[in-house]
């Protein structure tokens, strides 16, 4: 289920994606950037609608995925 971003606290919508953003260990190329830039970026996406807040009852967990890559149950 999708959740959406703008129903969430803001201080906790920065620390689901704080969260997620550690432990993707993601490859950002050549440079690597700073927590708070992958925040920002991630957040911007979530903004944007790129990406989606995904809600799992089975882990029972929230989980950010691009738009394209959901697929309700």
């Amino acid at each position: 289920m999708i959740i959406l971003w703008e129903q969430i606290d803001p201080a906790t919508l920065y620390n689901l994606i704080e969260s997620f953003v550690l432990r993707e260990g993601t490859d950002y190329g050549e440079q690597e950037q700073s927590l708070q830039r992958k925040v920002a970026d991630v957040l911007r996406q979530v903004q944007s609608g790129e990406a989606v807040l995904v809600w799992s009852e089975l882990h029972e967990s929230i989980n950010i995925m691009p738009r394209g890559q959901f697929r309700p149950d």
